[in-house]
């Protein structure tokens, strides 16, 4: 720890989060293995270019479209809003063809996440194709909890998807300063908390093909920045674990 992360927790050989997460009451907490250089997995090359291209295609061809909503707390129930302040971003299907390569490489990759986080996968959700155009965004949020706020300062989390443990993002499209038709600039994904050694947030620059996996608590809240030109695709699913 250097004298720019003091009084930040060093929760991986490489990253620190912010103090104040450790005083709440955060009873979805659970953090990866301490002595890894990351706390969050990277698969490179999870699907080939070839499959990035067809579902980026195909999404860029459908009319099978669905603006996304958020789920939040309201102080008496959690309710699934459509928020444009919060979130701009498509939602797709992803079709049958690709779904079966979808769900033979994680069924490949599925120990080795299972084996990085210690913890055994039991169902997960149907995979989301998000789509961001020019001009979407996702901003801070948790993939399970809702922020609780008074006068504007964080005071705890309320879980309102408690059976996402985890979270996996594959991209099939990539980050980049040229734009193509398979690339865009902007969207990237930071975590909110999370810093590195020089206390800068971690950010993710997305690369076609990789596979990002995470925990879903509070930790590792993030936002998708926003896309400032092209088009950003990703594959998202989350999975329930016994811990």
């Amino acid at each position: 720890m250097n004298q720019k992360t003091q009084g930040m927790l060093q929760i991986s050989n490489k990253i620190f989060c912010e103090q104040f997460l450790t005083e709440l009451n955060i009873t979805t907490k659970i953090l990866p293995n301490p002595y890894y250089d990351y706390p969050y997995l990277i698969i490179k090359d999870f699907i080939s270019t070839k499959i990035c291209e067809e579902i980026t295609a195909s999404v860029k061809t459908s009319s099978d479209i669905v603006e996304a909503k958020i789920r939040k707390y309201t102080g008496t129930r959690i309710k699934s809003d459509k928020d444009t302040k919060i979130r701009k971003t498509n939602i797709y299907k992803l079709s049958s063809v690709h779904q079966k390569i979808y769900d033979k490489n994680f069924l490949k990759y599925q120990k080795q996440i299972e084996d990085f986080f210690h913890l055994p996968l039991t169902t997960s959700t149907k995979v989301q194709v998000l789509e961001y155009t020019k001009g979407s965004f996702y901003k801070q949020h948790s993939d399970d909890s809702s922020i609780l706020l008074q006068d504007e300062k964080i005071i705890g989390f309320k879980p309102v998807a408690p059976q996402r443990k985890l979270t996996s993002i594959l991209f099939t499209t990539s980050h980049s300063e040229l734009v193509t038709k398979d690339t865009f600039n902007g969207g990237k994904l930071l975590f909110n908390y999370l810093y590195d050694e020089n206390a800068k947030m971690v950010q993710i620059a997305p690369k076609a093909g990789d596979m990002l996996v995470f925990l879903s608590n509070p930790y590792f809240s993030h936002e998708v920045t926003e896309v400032l030109d092209g088009h950003r695709v990703s594959l998202v699913q989350w999975h329930d674990a016994i811990f």
